[in-house]
């Protein structure tokens, strides 16, 4: 599992003092981008050399407890399946080890057209989840 650390800025918040809601696939969205990158995946590199990106298809979301101003989150993302040209994460923002977000999401692979595109075999197997 990966885990990437950020801070609430008063910006990542609403009247209320919590975090907008539509701020936390922001933040789980650069958890997945810091995965990718400790994975190895050159996402620039794909893109130029292959023309395949990775894209968001479906996010299941669920809002427990909120975040405010100030406080110290941890992204984390753990990948349950990758197949052909798909990808399957679960996801969940925390507080000191309390859990404020988690998600279930599906990531796929397309060409620069938005095009279905297979995930290229040695990307696949840096995806893939590590038994133990």
């Amino acid at each position: 599992m990966h885990q990437f650390d950020l801070r609430v800025y008063y910006e990542d918040t609403d009247l209320a003092g919590i975090v907008y809601y539509a701020n936390y696939l922001k933040f789980i969205e650069r958890g997945r981008s810091e995965w990718v990158r400790a994975l190895g995946v050159d996402q620039v590199a794909l893109k130029a050399a292959q023309g395949l990106v990775f894209a968001v298809r479906r996010v299941e979301a669920d809002y427990l407890r909120p975040a405010k101003f100030d406080d110290a989150l941890q992204v984390t993302t753990e990948c349950l399946a990758v197949s052909g040209a798909r990808i399957e994460l679960s996801q969940a923002v925390l507080r000191a080890g309390e859990r404020l977000f988690v998600a279930l999401v599906t990531l796929v692979c397309l060409t620069e057209t938005g095009q279905p595109a297979r995930i290229p075999v040695d990307i696949r197997a840096k995806l893939l989840p590590k038994r133990h």
